[in-house]
C-alpha cells in the first residue's frame, strides 16, 4: 500500500483543454484519460492486444535543494500535465492513466521513494508501463527500485539522458538528486546483481574527476554531449545498440538539464551547451523506445518557476507525447 502521508490522488480539472469534437478522430487527451486513485483503486483490467500507461507525478525538490541546485520541480507535474492536456489522441482502444502524485511529505525523501517504488510495482504487476513525471531526479532512485523489484530475474538496464552522472556519494543531508545511480549500483553490489548504465549526453564540465573514476570503476558506458552531431551520428547509434543487446529490460529517464539552456531554461541546472532536442535527439530516443524493452520512463528535472514561455515544459511535453505513442505503437 501507498502510504496516504506521501500520496496526492489526480485531479480530473488538470485535464482541460481545446474540444475540437466527440468522435474518434478528433478526440484530446483531456478526453480520454481516466484519473485513478493508484492507493485505493485497482486498475482497469486491460483487455487483449490492449496496452495501458500510468502517468504518475513525483512531486518533490527535496532532493535538488539537498544537492544545491534550484528548488521549483515540485510543481513539474502540475505544469506538464496542463502541457499535455491538448495533444490529440492517436492511441484509440489503448488506455492513459492519471495516478496522481508522490509527495515528499516533511522532506522524508526516503519515505517518498520507498512509496514511490511501491507505485511502480503495482502499476507493473497491473501490466501498465509506469511514465514518471518530476519532480527532481532523486526520482530515479524510486522509479528504478519499483522495476528492480518487479524483474527480478531480468537484467535490467538503465539508460540517462542527462548532462551529469548521478553518481555523488550521499553527503550529512543523506540521498539527493545527485546520487540516485550511486545508491542502485550499491543495491546491484549488495544483491549480487549486474549494474548497466548508460549516461547520454555528459558535460565534462558539470562532472568532477571523481564522478568519472567512479563511472568507469561501475563500468558505466558514457557518451558526452559532443556526440550528438551528425559526425558522431553512426558511434551514437552503435553504443546504444550495444548496451540495448545486453539487458532485458530498459528503465528510461531524461533530465531536462541535457538539453541547452535555450531549449531547456526551466531546470533546476542550466548547461550553455547542452544537446539540442533535434532530429538526432529523437532518433536516439526513438531506439529506445521502440526497442521493445522499456520496464519504465521518467522525465525529471521540469522547474516552471525558472521556466519561460513554457518552454521547458512544451519539450517535456514533446516527450511524454514521443514515449505515449510509441509505446502504444507496439
Amino acid at each position: 500500500m501507498i502510504p496516504s502521508t506521501f500520496y496526492n490522488p489526480p485531479v480530473q480539472d488538470y485535464w482541460q483543454g481545446r474540444v475540437d469534437g466527440t468522435d474518434a478522430a478528433s478526440l484530446r487527451w483531456h478526453q480520454v484519460v481516466q484519473c485513478v486513485d493508484v492507493s485505493r483503486e485497482v486498475l482497469p483490467a486491460l483487455q487483449a492486444s490492449q496496452q495501458g500507461i500510468v502517468l504518475l507525478g513525483f512531486a518533490s525538490d527535496e532532493g535538488v535543494r539537498r544537492n544545491k541546485g534550484r528548488v521549483g520541480a515540485a510543481q513539474g507535474p502540475l505544469v506538464l500535465r496542463r502541457s499535455c492536456a491538448s495533444f490529440p489522441v492517436h492511441f484509440e482502444g489503448h488506455l492513459l492513466i492519471d495516478g496522481g502524485d508522490i509527495n515528499c511529505a516533511n522532506q522524508d525523501l526516503s519515505g517518498a521513494q520507498q512509496a514511490l517504488a511501491t507505485a511502480v510495482k503495482s502499476i507493473i504487476a497491473a501490466g501498465y508501463l509506469p511514465l514518471l513525471i518530476g519532480g527532481g531526479h532523486e526520482i530515479t532512485y524510486g522509479h528504478a527500485s519499483g522495476i528492480y523489484d518487479s524483474f527480478q530475474q531480468e537484467e535490467i538496464g538503465l539508460v540517462n539522458f542527462d548532462a551529469h552522472f548521478d553518481l555523488r556519494v550521499p553527503g550529512p543531508e543523506g540521498a539527493s538528486s545527485g546520487t540516485g545511480f550511486w545508491q542502485l549500483a550499491e543495491d546491484c553490489r549488495q544483491t549480487a546483481r549486474s549494474f548497466h548504465y548508460l549516461a547520454l549526453g555528459i558535460q565534462q564540465n558539470s562532472n568532477t574527476r571523481r564522478l568519472f573514476d567512479t563511472a568507469d570503476s561501475l563500468g558505466v558506458m558514457h557518451l558526452p554531449g559532443e556526440y550528438f552531431h551528425v559526425l558522431k551520428r553512426e558511434s551514437l547509434l552503435r553504443n546504444i545498440h550495444l548496451f540495448l543487446d545486453g539487458v532485458d529490460k530498459v528503465y528510461l529517464t531524461t533530465c531536462l538539464d541535457v538539453f541547452a539552456a535555450a531549449f531547456a531554461p526551466g531546470v533546476s541546472a542550466t548547461a550553455y551547451n547542452g544537446i539540442q532536442p533535434d532530429a538526432l535527439f529523437l532518433e536516439c530516443y526513438r531506439e529506445i523506445l521502440y526497442s521493445g524493452k522499456l520496464a519504465g520512463v521518467d522525465i525529471a528535472e521540469l522547474n516552471p518557476s525558472f521556466d519561460f514561455d513554457n518552454r521547458t515544459a512544451k519539450l517535456a511535453a514533446s516527450i511524454v507525447f514521443e514515449t505515449v505513442v510509441a509505446y502504444f505503437q507496439q
